[in-house]
């Protein structure tokens, strides 16, 4: 029923850099993955209330409201319960796991009272696998519980004294069906908690300054990283929380980014449109170099692009092509797409599937977004190696050969391969990266090849793409359909942001795809994409329209655009891909792309409006151009 389900906004996001966790305005964990971002799920009541399993801190005995935020410059999460006999507060963080892959992950949940006295209950009920697999339960008295199933465990470490001398501490521990619940009273100035570790580790006792000890850590982290950001610009809380949000999606081990740490969560409620986000698109991540580096993280951005190219080396000679459009986070492509069909799903949403078929696609636009990177990422003074050009000159010559074949497009539809405005513009992208890279460093390179496809691209977009009765570039040859991808055209420097031609896309898209601030991917009625049901508006593209508004001089639009989409964002300043019509978040949260999105929107729109519109790009102002 939808009255087991929070919404999909009501939730904050903690994580150690190699998997993560949501928690609910009401205190709940409702979706855990371990070891990694793609695992199978320990906790997964978001997607089935009653066989995902979760883990629940709440008052007992009275009524209360909450309040949710994060403590300051961290992503530290404070849940805060407010009832007539007084305040406390969860605070959920998870101790950085930076660096080596770990099948050891912590969830610290601290439990405190402020002011008066509270009574509360913790629940954790384990589901592993998905909810597949039943586990066994093995008790230590005095130290915890461990519950294992196969490859998976989660054991719950006894924390304080083992012997309750005082009943208002969290004094009674009892195993409740195929979980254990901890029930206790703390007054004002207590504290105590809950610290649960996967990996097969033995239950064992800790205090309360251990607890809090790691909780310094986990904020001196965090502080120190958001310290390094170079962002000094008009938007510095949404900005800052944007980048954690970024980093806390972020497998540490290989630098990859994951599109979203969930799955299964609805682009329309009750619809089929539910994929699985937890895994590392070369689009999205190629889009986060950008990001990073305008925000002067340079050491992620590195690390990304060295994940990039270890994938282009792996990849050169195969038939599919040098790039899969997606990886896990380690870098391996098996991703075979299954339903979950013992769970209900969000809300009846169904079915849940984990894997994405879509793997497997050809979406020749990755070719341009990753080449834009390693050029944005070269001008910063992070030059290729020469195994590195040799395996981009491989693909380059790949993509002169190929770019003109039918494909499936950003979108990941399913209706049908066809010749889509954005891939070939983002083949054109890839050419004119390569070139203006060989140039710069004098490396080897086809060029004369090169220039001719790209110019090639170029004519055949303003011939075959351009829809002369619409006035303005369309989805594909053949039809009338508008596109919000071609809204980073002027972004990408294909087009002239104030070229005639682009201000009538731009018109026609203010009139058929932006409903206030908020712009439609697509019309799907106009353009039927192989799947049922409707979608929201995409959180992605809104920030799209705000910087192309602002490079073709309506600054004042651009604005006013951008801070009305900061009010769709929930109390924690987290977005989801889509935004329904009544302002609700809809499919997998956070999404990295509507994040990243938001920080490119931002800097940009700053130095437009410090500068007036015009054609500099302000991330690539800053590079530092090695001669």
């Amino acid at each position: 029923m939808a009255e087991d389900f929070p919404n999909i906004a009501d939730h904050g996001l903690i994580g150690d850099l190699q998997t993560a966790a949501l928690v609910d305005t009401n205190g709940t964990i409702d979706w855990f993955c371990a070891p990694r971002f793609d695992s199978p799920s320990i906790f997964g009541s978001l997607l089935d209330a009653e066989r995902g399993g979760f883990c629940s801190i709440r008052p007992t005995g009275a009524d209360y409201v909450t309040r949710q935020l994060y403590l300051p410059d961290t992503a530290i999460l404070v849940t805060r319960f407010m009832t007539e006999a007084g305040v406390g507060e969860v605070i959920d963080f998870m101790p950085v796991a930076d660096g080596e892959a770990t099948d050891r992950h912590c969830l610290v949940r601290m439990v405190r009272v402020v002011r008066g006295t509270m009574e509360f209950e913790a629940e954790i009920q384990p589901r592993f696998d998905y909810g597949r697999v039943p586990h066994e339960i093995e008790a230590v008295p005095g130290s915890g519980v461990r519950f294992s199933a196969g490859q998976q465990s989660l054991t719950v470490h006894r924390v304080g004294d083992p012997v309750i001398h005082d009943s208002r501490r969290a004094g009674h521990i009892e195993l409740s069906g195929q979980g254990l619940k901890i029930t206790g009273t703390l007054n004002a100035g207590e504290m105590t908690g809950v610290m649960l570790e996967s990996g097969g580790v033995p239950p064992q006792r800790v205090d309360e300054d251990e607890l809090f000890e790691r909780f310094q850590e986990t904020r001196r982290f965090w502080r120190d990283w958001n310290n390094r950001s170079t962002y000094r610009g008009r938007w510095r809380e949404m900005v800052a929380r944007s980048a954690m949000t970024l980093k806390l999606m972020t497998y540490a081990p290989s630098g990859a980014l994951v599109a979203a740490p969930t799955a299964g969560l609805p682009e329309q409620v009750g619809g089929e449109r539910n994929w699985d986000y937890r895994y590392t698109w070369v689009r999205d991540a190629s889009f986060s170099v950008y990001a990073l580096l305008g925000l002067g993280y340079t050491e992620e951005a590195e690390a990304f692009v060295q994940w990039l190219m270890d994938r282009i080396h792996e990849s050169v000679g195969e038939a599919s092509g040098p790039l899969k459009i997606m990886y896990r986070v380690d870098g391996s492509s098996d991703l075979v797409e299954e339903t979950l069909d013992h769970l209900t799903g969000y809300r009846g949403s169904s079915p849940v599937r984990i894997g994405n078929g879509a793997a497997d696609q050809l979406q020749l636009d990755i070719y341009g977004e990753a080449m834009d990177s390693i050029h944005l990422a070269d001008t910063h003074g992070l030059q290729l190696p020469h195994a590195g050009w040799a395996q981009i000159t491989e693909m380059l010559d790949w993509v002169c050969d190929n770019w003109d074949t039918p494909e499936e497009g950003i979108w990941e539809t399913r209706g049908g391969r066809q010749n889509f405005t954005y891939g070939r513009f983002m083949c054109w992208v890839a050419l004119d990266r390569g070139i203006r890279i060989a140039r710069l460093r004098g490396r080897p390179a086809s060029i004369e090849r090169w220039t001719e496809q790209r110019d090639a691209i170029y004519e055949q977009i303003m011939t075959k793409d351009w829809h002369a009765e619409r006035g303005a570039f369309v989805q594909h040859d053949g039809t009338d359909v508008l596109d919000a991808s071609l809204l980073v055209m002027p972004l990408m420097g294909f087009v002239a942001p104030r070229d005639p031609m682009w201000l009538s896309t731009l018109d026609g898209m203010d009139e058929e795809l932006v409903s206030d601030s908020l712009v439609y991917r697509y019309n799907p009625s106009a353009s039927p994409d192989g799947l049922r049901g409707s979608e929201g508006t995409f959180t992605l593209c809104s920030f799209w329209y705000v910087d192309a508004l602002a490079r073709s001089g309506r600054l004042d639009e651009a604005q006013l655009v951008f801070e009305k989409m900061l009010t769709y964002a929930n109390h924690l300043g987290l977005y989801a891909e889509e935004i329904g019509l009544t302002g609700e978040q809809l499919g997998n949260f956070p999404q990295a792309f509507s994040h990243l999105s938001l920080i490119n929107a931002a800097v940009n729109l700053d130095y437009q409006l410090d500068h007036g519109s015009g054609f500099v790009d302000p991330v690539l102002s800053k590079g530092r151009r090695m001669t």
